[in-house]
């Protein structure tokens, strides 16, 4: 399953290819479905379109190609549907060319600071809390002895 940001990436990717996966008037049959899934291992992204005379939507058709082939949905805009699903052939032509897939990570130097000062904060609290409880500990050891030396007097 794709999550939102990743879901947008990869419609954002699909306004650049061009249509690959057409379906016609038969609607999906066996032969899209293997079209489909030679093409989802090739490229990952497919961009596909249904013709007028399939008498079926780009959404049910999508639906059915991801059921068949295990693929996710992007995208169903009129009659162009967008797929994706990950494959290991892509992954190993990015890592060969070091196009690899990184996750940047932005670093918001004001979000880093307020963190840092709420981190410290929380220490310092931590260390006040742990003063005061063993306080509180040694006070009710000194009442108790202070206790039993009265009982005993």
């Amino acid at each position: 399953m794709l999550t939102s940001k990743e879901r947008a990436e990869l419609r954002a990717q699909a306004n650049t290819i061009d249509t690959t996966l057409i379906v016609g008037k038969d609607g999906v049959t066996e032969n899209t479905i293997a079209e489909a899934d030679r093409l989802l291992t090739a490229r990952e992204l497919v961009k596909g379109k249904v013709l007028e005379t399939a008498l079926m939507s780009a959404r049910e058709v999508s639906d059915e190609i991801c059921a068949a082939t295990g693929a996710d949905g992007v995208a169903c805009v009129g009659y162009k549907f967008v797929i994706y699903r990950f494959s290991e052939k892509c992954q190993e032509e990015r890592n060969q060319t070091g196009r690899a897939k990184r996750k940047e990570t932005k670093v918001n130097p004001v979000r880093k600071g307020a963190q840092a000062r709420r981190q410290a904060a929380r220490k310092v609290r931590e260390q006040r809390n742990e003063y005061f409880r063993q306080q509180a500990i040694e006070k009710s050891i000194e009442k108790a002895r202070e206790k039993k030396l009265r009982e005993q007097e």
